[in-house]
């Protein structure tokens, strides 16, 4: 990180999405003394945590984009992480005492948008945020005259910005345009499906479903259902619906991974005899089967496709220089995951990376972005920018990288995540026993996917840790909260209170553990 010598500037920033990323560049923004507007399409804050009962009735599969329902959280869902390393740097995720808050290690998804809500409150982030607003286009603004003394290279992109307001009848009002100095789309990229290509999908006649569209077991009670996928949504969902459905045939990746399926899943197969174990689908036949690679088949109720998510932004047009590639799974060009070269510094993106610490991951990307907008830290010039992302891709390449995880932070190197955070920021490093906590938890795992979250083996570095995290962080999280309130009382009560509201909801026990999105 370079520092500058000329006095920081305060841009007019706009940041698309009020999820856990969109929320992280609106504090850190407002630290810099941007004045930062986030729009934000749905009802309230929190983006996937936000949970919808309702799915794409009209189009299960997400084929179309942008979907309608812009949540893909199912109802049991649990983290795959312990709690402990999550949170922001100064706010950490805590458990909380009160109605319907979740204190285990490794929560459920209520717990987390509480969180989520709980910091939107503590900093004072209501005024910048504008909901039921949807963004339809992000574009750049025509340049200045010539003779405008402002006008220079990319930094000094304007970006016009067309939103509308999305009300509750479903009628849409008149388009508003508004221009920025700067847009950072932290749109999330667990939204749009990306979706096998099978010969036969287009015209199987039983009911196909992206997980996307998934929300409880229940609608398949007595069906013989196929899960394409042994991520860890297939796995979540193929356990939770083994309760109810007649059969559950999950789909292997490969026929080697179905012959001879790694510990874990073995185990899990295991315990669940309503799970058989599949190679991978050859095609669906119009009688209704599903037939697999290696020539056997079942008459299938439905099939659920377990696949993943593709980046998707159709609000965003840069007139080429950004663009997500066919498979759906690499934005680019983007330095650092971060900047578009050559619309640096004006455009950036937070949130695109995968398998990171978050949000301390979003927090460090967009406290960087927020210094550069300041101009206290710099960027290299563009050609060097795009010579170490054409670098990342070779190296990506090289080492086997599948392209929808072009993305993946850790793919090539362990440490980067922690090392991309200490480059850019001056955030404090992770503890080594939260690093020994969160490799304990994946070790669990792999031994058995289903009751890791609740094993109580720690160290006596981690209970050390632990009892100071608890007594300072817990302190920490207790003031910011008690700020908010003598500052703006009367929000604060209204934000719980929507909490409150949905107790009993959040006290309802997941019929299963579960994890996680793809």
């Amino acid at each position: 990180m370079m520092a500058s010598d000329r006095a920081p500037r305060h841009k007019k920033v706009c940041v698309v999405g009020a999820g856990m990323s969109g929320l992280a560049a609106a504090r850190e923004f407002r630290r810099e003394g941007h004045a930062v507007t986030v729009m934000e399409q749905r009802g309230d804050v929190g983006g996937q945590w936000l949970y919808d009962p309702r799915t794409d009735a009209d189009d299960p599969l997400g084929a179309a984009a942008p979907v309608k329902v812009h949540s893909s959280v199912y109802a049991s869902v649990r983290l795959m992480s312990p709690r402990e390393c999550m949170g922001f740097s100064d706010f950490q995720f805590v458990p909380r005492p009160g109605a319907g808050r979740d204190a285990r290690r490794y929560p459920g998804r209520r717990e987390v948008y509480c969180y989520l809500k709980d910091f939107f409150a503590a900093f004072g982030l209501g005024d910048a945020v504008r909901l039921n607003t949807r963004v339809l286009r992000v574009a750049m603004a025509p340049p200045p005259p010539r003779d405008d003394a402002s006008c220079g290279g990319a930094g000094d992109v304007k970006w016009l910005v067309r939103s509308v307001r999305v009300e509750p009848d479903g009628g849409e009002p008149a388009a508003v345009e508004e221009v920025f100095d700067a847009v950072v789309v932290a749109s999330g990229n667990y939204s749009q499906p990306r979706l096998p290509s099978i010969e036969g999908m287009a015209t199987w006649p039983r009911r196909q479903l992206h997980s996307h569209s998934y929300r409880t077991p229940e609608p398949f009670r007595g069906e013989v259902v196929v899960v394409v996928g042994c991520g860890e949504s297939g796995l979540d969902i193929a356990t939770e619906l083994c309760g109810v459905a007649k059969e559950v045939q999950l789909v292997a990746k490969s026929t080697e991974d179905a012959a001879a399926p790694p510990p874990a899943l073995s185990k899990m197969l295991a315990k669940h005899d309503g799970i058989r174990l599949r190679p991978p689908v050859d095609k669906l036949t119009e009688d209704g089967t599903v037939a697999f690679v290696d020539g056997s088949g079942v008459a299938a109720d439905t099939v659920i496709y377990c696949t993943g998510y593709r980046y998707s932004f159709p609000f965003l047009d840069t007139a080429g220089a950004v663009a997500v590639d066919a498979g759906g799974g690499r934005v680019g060009p983007l330095y650092e995951h971060t900047f578009p070269p050559a619309l640096s510094t004006s455009l950036s993106f937070v949130g695109v990376p995968m398998r990171i610490f978050a949000p301390w991951f979003f927090e460090a990307q967009a406290r960087w972005v927020a210094l550069v907008l300041a101009g206290k830290a710099a960027l290299p010039p563009e050609a060097e920018m795009m010579r170490a992302v054409e670098e990342d891709y070779r190296a990506r390449e090289l080492a086997g990288v599948p392209a929808h995880l072009a993305h993946a932070i850790p793919a090539l190197d362990r440490m980067e995540v922690f090392e991309f955070v200490y480059r850019h920021t001056d955030l404090p490093r992770m503890e080594s026993w939260k690093l020994e906590l969160f490799v304990a938890g994946i070790m669990n795992s792999m031994h058995d996917r289903e009751t890791f979250r609740d094993i109580d083996d720690d160290s006596e570095s981690v209970r050390e840790g632990l009892q100071m995290w608890r007594r300072v962080a817990g302190a920490q999280y207790e003031a910011a909260l008690a700020a908010a309130v003598s500052s703006s009382s009367g929000d604060h009560v209204h934000v719980h209170a929507v909490a409150d509201a949905d107790a009993a909801e959040m006290l309802e026990p997941p019929s299963c553990q579960v994890s996680t999105l793809n």
